[in-house]
């Protein structure tokens, strides 16, 4: 058998090139792949947490790789329902959480490598949840670096999304690049595994597993349409124009300073440069220029639209109808706003605005340490307030 770098990088090769996989299920076989998957996961505090079984990472051994593999051979492996709990969110609400055996634990951190090492070279750089290289504050950078002149933030927000996946979508999905049966109805198998809450046993006829390691990449790969969608339909049609032409106002100003300064009325020019600062250079109501940007972590995602609040709507009602008609899933209506630039939109903890002085702002989570500063505004030195910065940004 190959090493499991060496087999990773030819399936991550074929995905960066667009290339069906094939065989895929064979490379289950290689015991190497455990013990890269046992790698990763034996440090976690979850690793000795017990499903429905007393089975834990604390059994570990070459001998249970080798009767996974053998169960995997010839084709008897059955998934394990796994043990439910509830966690509280931030909200007060509670968030059901399904926790595996050690097991099966494994077999999804090998599958989970082969799925992120095809699909990761094909995925949106506009998301960022669950990825190598990526979080939450590249998220941050990206809208600090390139949402110039957004109006309008669309907060989106999609609901119960990994309890909702629906199965025959997401299979539809991946059968579109894997060419292996054997693979297919395995991860069908996982998906209808089922739970046990109180002990009485429950069928899973919609969403990805959650607690368990293979759920990120399977939601990554379901919400890829929805990336693809804003990226090839929406982004082409509400962007348009090079730049926006001189707001009349500041050419107005610009030109009686000018007149000032040629005269020698220096006081009189300087004063007014000042008034001049708190006008935009664009003319932020230019009907010929349109910018629409995008950034998704996870099941969060927010739009940057520079252009009137009533196509920023019809966005909205794009995004509500694709998700509904193409992948099942429903925008929670409380949590997806329109809000104003200059008002406070919320982006995965944060707040975000932009001031009066056409400023990015970031309000950090109480939670949030001041050291993780330098990462989001690249300059190296801490903020003048423990709880809130301000970036320069362009708004031509």
């Amino acid at each position: 058998m190959q090493n499991a770098e060496a087999v990773l990088e030819i399936i991550r090769s074929r995905g960066s090139k667009g290339l069906p996989l094939e065989e895929v299920y064979r490379q289950l076989f290689n015991p190497d792949l455990y013990l890269r998957a046992y790698g990763r996961l034996y440090r976690n505090a979850g690793a000795m947490t017990r499903g429905v079984t007393a089975e834990t990472v604390d059994g570990m051994s070459k001998a249970k790789i080798t009767s996974i593999i053998d169960r995997i051979r010839h084709e008897r492996y059955r998934w394990t329902p796994v043990r439910r709990e509830y966690i509280p969110k931030a909200n007060g609400k509670m968030r059901p959480l399904g926790i595996p055996v050690w097991s099966d634990k494994l077999l999804q951190e090998a599958m989970r490598s082969i799925l992120e090492a095809y699909y990761e070279p094909q995925f949106s750089e506009n998301s960022h949840g669950f990825r190598p290289q990526h979080g939450c504050h590249t998220a941050l950078a990206d809208i600090q670096h390139a949402w110039h002149g957004t109006k309008w933030f669309i907060e989106g927000d999609i609901k119960g999304c990994f309890d909702n996946i629906d199965h025959e979508i997401l299979l539809s999905i991946l059968q579109e690049k894997i060419r292996d049966n054997r693979f297919l109805i395995l991860a069908s198998n996982l998906l209808k595994a089922g739970y046990l809450e109180d002990w009485r046993y429950n069928k899973t006829h919609s969403g990805t597993p959650q607690g368990g390691v293979i759920s990120p990449i399977l939601a990554n790969i379901h919400l890829d349409r929805l990336d693809r969608f804003v990226e090839r339909t929406l982004i082409p049609e509400f962007t348009r124009g090079k730049i926006r032409k001189m707001n009349p106002v500041y050419k107005r100003l610009f030109y009686r300073i000018r007149k000032l300064e040629k005269n020698g009325e220096a006081d009189a020019a300087r004063e007014l440069r000042k008034e001049l600062r708190s006008y935009p250079t664009g003319d932020q109501h230019d009907p010929n220029y349109r910018r629409l940007r995008y950034i998704r972590y996870a099941d969060d995602f927010l739009l940057g639209f520079a252009g009137p609040k009533d196509e920023a709507e019809e966005i909205k009602v794009r995004l509500k109808t694709f998700l509904g008609d193409h992948l099942k899933l429903e925008l929670s209506e409380e949590k997806t706003l329109i809000t104003h630039a200059s008002e406070m939109a919320r982006f995965l903890g944060y707040k975000v605005s932009i001031n009066s002085m056409e400023c990015l702002n970031y309000e950090f989570p109480p939670r949030c340490s001041i050291r993780y500063v330098p990462a989001i505004c690249g300059t190296g030195s801490p903020p003048t307030a423990p709880n809130l910065f301000t970036i320069a940004i362009s708004t031509s």
